[in-house]
């Protein structure tokens, strides 16, 4: 097969991937699959550095990509706070704002505490809390086995200790007691704004971790607030990423169970997007 060359490479992939994606975002892709296949970086295509073989697993990737499959998915790992965590299609890819959730705890909890992330997916935040705040006690719990597994691999590469627990928030008791912080990214997405989202996400993320139902988008939230205001240290804090439509609602539904002062905040896009509150005791 005769060389072609890394610029050559390049716009063909490009040109493939803006059938579906933007100008913008097909360039971005096509960059990160020629470093992760080629080692290719984009100097390389300045220089027209000649390429003599392309690896099988590269234009594997650009038909996933066609068919919508997120890139984290395709190379088995996504980034979160500084480190690259393993995710499959069990777990939910890693957002920046739940970034900026687990940034917000960190700074405002620095000493020891007892910990219990719900719904924690593939563990990213009950890993970076766990070694953000190395003399935290930190738990995960989550529905999914499969989620489980993600979780706990993940644990024993970046060498955190967190202890997980299969238990359905909905209808088990809480796996601790006498916790600090309870932190939670549980499902917020209602069937109704399917239509809004992108296609990879409806057609490769799992449905269990995003939806909840359209009459009732605060189920998890309502069992969560409940069982922590008796699982929580008087004064302990709670910790939600929510629904930005819903900002509203869980003020009213926290005010509800019991949690004197509820606060709304905004993420980077200055979107309503984190609660929290402290348990009166």
């Amino acid at each position: 097969m005769p060389e072609r060359s890394a610029r050559n490479i390049y716009q063909t992939y490009k040109e493939s991937l803006q059938q579906i994606y933007s100008r913008e975002e097909a360039e971005s892709l096509t960059l990160m699959l020629l470093n992760r296949y080629l080692g290719l970086k984009r100097r390389d295509l300045l220089l027209q550095k000649p390429v003599a073989l392309i690896p099988p697993d590269l234009p594997e990737a650009l038909n996933a990509l066609l068919k919508g499959m997120p890139i984290q998915y395709i190379f088995g790992e996504a980034a979160f706070f500084g480190r690259d965590f393993m995710v499959n299609s069990d777990v939910l890819i890693p957002r920046n704002e739940t970034e900026e959730l687990v940034n917000m705890v960190i700074k405002r909890h620095r000493g020891r505490s007892r910990i219990l992330d719900i719904g924690t997916g593939s563990g990213c935040i009950a890993v970076t809390l766990s070694l953000e705040l190395s003399e935290s006690e930190v738990f995960g719990m989550d529905v999914s086995r499969t989620a489980l597994e993600v979780a706990r691999a993940n644990a024993l590469k970046l060498k955190a200790r967190v202890s997980y627990f299969l238990a359905d928030v909905l209808t088990e008791p809480l796996p601790e007691q006498d916790l600090d912080l309870i932190i939670s990214n549980p499902p917020y997405v209602r069937t109704m704004d399917k239509a809004t989202m992108h296609v990879n996400v409806l057609d490769h993320e799992p449905h269990l971790a995003l939806f909840v139902a359209d009459d009732d988008p605060l189920v998890f939230y309502r069992a969560i607030a409940i069982k922590g205001r008796h699982h929580l240290k008087s004064g302990g804090y709670i910790y939600f990423e929510i629904n930005e439509a819903l900002g509203a609602a869980v003020r009213a539904l926290l005010s509800s169970c019991g949690y004197p002062q509820v606060h709304i905040e905004k993420d980077l896009n200055g979107k309503d997007r984190f609660a929290w509150a402290v348990n009166p005791g």
